[in-house]
């Protein structure tokens, strides 16, 4: 399908001509802010709410409405400056960017066109690599138009004026999975800010992607911009298809095929790329200043004050958790993939005192509960139980209450019931038998009819006994000490049999 191949080094060689082609990504990133109102009047927004039900003159633009900033929503863009080492502008003001949708009640939008809040930053990639920022502007967002009745087009006006924050990046990303990465890491600080849920599905974060390609030694071509990306895995099938498409149409020689400046749709399930309209430019909008919103200062104060009320940021918590706790880089990106599951770690270790075990215990038992479709709770947030009843587990386990394996099915309880662990643990008789007397039972039960191994351990192969295990612990329901378990076994094999 494809002519071309990634090479090892930056850009794709054409297995037709053995071009190394240059791709060129930029991104926009559309993100929701978390605020109780929408950004220039007292409506609240709720994602699903019954369509048209949360308006007011303002945000369907009634005549004589007048639109008064939100504070807060203000203030959220200014952290989220802060947390991605943006500068924030001493004065900055509101434009009208004029066209016309059946989802736009006004005619225009307010967003910010040459005076942004804010310019400059950028997030740096694991491999050291930085993708800067050109800028973060505040506007409003669009209704919600419905395509999908039939012959007609319905209208909720519910998300009209919701405020939003778009970022544009320079353009310095050249592969896909360099683009994930970026949207995986602004994602995170995002969430951590406090700024927004970033959820693809409810629309709170969208990104438009910007494609071109070169030859290696020769200037940039034409840009198309990719819409309708609705995850992080569609914008890196998109980016790869693109980048594929625009490669053949080069190489064709037919100049009618070649990339020009225009916005196309992507379709996930046939994973390609199709025309929407042709691209605007900015003197399309007719940008001009938003006659009923003075341009403003950002009082100094207020900037500190916001950043302020920055947490410790992804990429320090990380760094943080490898020379603290000894963690592996896998282990802490892990646990810092959103800011409740941190905080969450970070409490248990407190109440445990036992890193590793609560990184492991988190990891691998809790996540993995979190992803099962028979529990109920699908994030941190929705836990049925609390840090102190996992360190509780932890404790458990470490002083030999109960066995590791009987652990997991005690976490299991807690997130089916809520119950403590000790709870649990009392209620359904799995404390740990450490009682001699009742192991040897058990295990002189065990060895009835096992004479091959029996043989085999008397021969030196103490490895074996490994198979008698399973029945003592089947008869212990789980209770039994493993490791008193193998020493009674080996004494009787070794000095009685």
């Amino acid at each position: 399908m494809s002519p071309t191949t990634s090479a090892p080094a930056i850009g794709v060689v054409s297995k037709k001509t053995g071009v190394r082609w240059i791709p060129v990504i930029g991104l926009e990133v559309h993100c929701q802010l978390k605020t109780e109102t929408k950004l220039f009047c007292s409506c609240r927004y709720e994602f699903g709410a019954s369509p048209n039900t949360l308006t007011c003159p303002v945000c369907t633009a009634q005549p004589g409405a007048l639109p008064v900033l939100n504070r807060e929503a203000l203030a959220l863009a200014v952290r989220v400056a802060g947390a991605l080492g943006a500068d924030v502008a001493a004065r900055t003001k509101f434009d009208r960017k004029n066209y016309f949708y059946c989802d736009l009640p006004k005619g225009y939008q307010i967003s910010q066109y040459d005076q942004p809040f804010c310019t400059g930053g950028g997030v740096t990639l694991a491999s050291g690599k930085r993708v800067r920022l050109v800028r973060i502007h505040l506007e409003e967002d669009a209704g919600k138009a419905i395509h999908d009745r039939g012959d007609m087009t319905l209208v909720d006006l519910n998300r009209a004026g919701v405020p939003l924050i778009e970022s544009v990046t320079h353009a310095d990303m050249q592969t896909s999975d360099e683009a994930y990465e970026y949207l995986t890491a602004l994602k995170e600080i995002l969430q951590y800010v406090g700024a927004s849920d970033c959820d693809m599905e409810k629309g709170s974060l969208r990104c438009d992607v910007n494609v071109s390609v070169h030859p290696e030694g020769e200037g940039w071509r034409t840009k198309v911009e990719l819409k309708n990306l609705n995850s992080f895995k569609n914008v890196k099938d998109a980016i790869e298809h693109e980048i594929e498409r625009q490669i053949e149409a080069y190489e064709s020689g037919d100049k009618s095929k070649f990339p020009v400046q225009e916005t196309r749709l992507y379709d996930a399930t046939t994973q390609t790329t199709r025309t929407m309209r042709s691209k605007e430019d900015a003197h399309d909008y007719r940008y001009f200043p938003e006659p009923d919103l003075v341009p403003f200062h950002l009082d100094p104060a207020f900037v500190e004050k916001q950043r302020s009320m920055l947490p410790e940021l992804p990429a320090a918590r990380r760094a943080r958790y490898q020379s603290q706790f000894g963690l592996s880089a896998y282990d802490a990106g892990v646990l810092t993939s959103s800011r409740a599951l941190a905080d969450f770690f970070e409490t248990t270790v407190k109440l445990s005192g036992n890193p590793k075990e609560s990184a492991n215990w988190i990891a691998n038992g809790v996540l993995a509960n979190l992803s099962d479709p028979a529990i109920t709770a699908k994030s941190v947030d929705e836990l049925p139980f609390r840090a102190h009843d996992l360190a509780e587990l932890i404790e458990l386990v470490a002083n030999q209450t109960i066995h590791n394996n009987v652990g997991r099915t005690v976490l299991r309880g807690m997130f089916e019931s809520g119950k403590s662990p000790r709870q649990i643990v009392k209620e359904q008789g799995l404390e740990q038998v450490s009682d001699e007397g009742q192991l040897e039972s058990w295990c002189r039960e065990a060895l009835v009819g096992k004479d091959k191994v029996i043989a085999d351990v008397k021969a030196g192969k103490t490895k074996a006994v490994a198979a008698l295990m399973g029945p003592v612990m089947k008869a212990s329901k789980g209770s039994a000490n493993p490791q008193k378990v193998q020493e009674i076994l080996l004494r009787i094999i070794q000095t009685e049999l």
